[in-house]
């Protein structure tokens, strides 16, 4: 690859694949730390995407398989949508570790990490439904209790598919990396927004704040459950890493 350093001539410019503008070099270690910083966001939305179809899709399947009925309408599937786009946007900008070494696509740890997260939503939301059929006495075969079953479930997607944000942009713990400033406020504000949709029923049969408070210490444990699974999965895939290594170097 060709590069003309700054004051280079026109002729070294024209001929250059690249042409650093400021003095040094140091522009490109900047654009190799740049690189890796947005790789890292893309490889941790990656994940978050993929888990969230699977958690979904398959709750939703899932579930009117088992019960014969829809657990969140449509409605409620285009607020989710709305609720999830502006933490989804502030991934562009959030606080990341640099790898020391060069990136590089692992898509077999990202469908393993994301298929083992994924999962783990669609036991979680299918065991609320259970505890709120069986345990609360909510009929999901009357109009009120099927429009509260609904409300409940579209809390606990909206709540724990933004946590699931603090548990993918990590390999370590959630709290290894402090999440950036607009990450943070547009997880923490959607989820109020969410929060007071299902309490209030603004749009949506409200469920109290017995209910809520209920969906939102389900989501919390159930969020520590899969930060340390996330882990576990990574080890491992640090310790193959590492074999393959060391048996190259070998």
């Amino acid at each position: 690859m060709g590069i003309a350093v700054s004051g280079a001539t026109d002729a070294a410019r024209a001929a250059a694949d690249i042409v650093l503008l400021a003095p040094g070099i140091g522009v490109i270690k900047n654009a190799i730390v740049e690189a890796r910083k947005i790789f890292q966001r893309m490889y941790s939305y990656a994940i978050y995407r993929i888990t969230e179809t699977i958690r979904v899709l398959f709750f939703i399947t899932l579930s009117i398989l088992a019960y014969n009925f829809y657990p969140v309408t449509a409605v409620m599937i285009i607020l989710l949508a709305l609720l999830n786009d502006l933490p989804i946007i502030t991934i562009a900008y959030d606080n990341v570790k640099i790898n020391r070494w060069p990136e590089k696509w692992n898509i077999r740890e990202i469908l393993t990490v994301s298929t083992i997260i994924g999962t783990m939503g669609v036991i979680e939301t299918f065991l609320l439904l259970w505890i709120a059929i069986n345990y609360f006495g909510i009929s999901y075969k009357t109009a009120t209790g099927l429009a509260i079953l609904q409300s409940m479930i579209f809390l606990k997607l909206a709540v724990a598919g933004h946590l699931t944000i603090f548990v993918t942009r990590t390999r370590g713990p959630f709290w290894s990396i402090m999440p950036g400033k607009w990450l943070l406020w547009s997880a923490v504000g959607t989820k109020l927004l969410a929060t007071l949709i299902a309490a209030y029923g603004w749009g949506v049969a409200a469920i109290g704040w017995k209910y809520t408070a209920f969906v939102w210490v389900y989501c919390l444990a159930w969020f520590i459950i899969e930060d340390l699974t996330k882990r576990v999965a990574y080890r491992f895939f640090s310790w193959e890493i590492k074999h393959q290594r060391h048996k190259a170097a070998f």
